[in-house]
């Protein structure tokens, strides 16, 4: 999975009950034929990022086919959300 471009938006917490930030990532993602999540559309995934002091996780995501929108049911393997957060971490700094 490479990643080709991103837009990002930090999302307010208006109850002031979740701690730390939250930003919502939209990478755009490239991914070989072979793999389960090709699209000839392309793909992106949207993610909510948590970070705290330092550490940052993804909190939550989703897979969505460019052009149509339609939400595609694929899970992250640990390694790919580890690298996604860092990517994402990257970026804030």
């Amino acid at each position: 999975m490479e990643i080709t471009s991103h837009t990002v938006e930090k999302i307010e917490d208006p109850t002031g009950i979740l701690i730390g930030d939250r930003y919502e990532f939209i990478l755009q993602i490239e991914v070989p034929e072979d793999d389960d999540l090709y699209s000839e559309k392309g793909v992106y995934l949207k993610a909510i990022i948590a970070a705290v002091d330092d550490a940052v996780r993804v909190a939550q995501y989703q897979f969505f086919e460019n052009v149509t929108n339609e939400y595609i049911d694929l899970e992250l393997e640990d390694d790919e959300k580890e690298f996604i957060a860092d990517y994402c971490k990257q970026q804030l700094e």
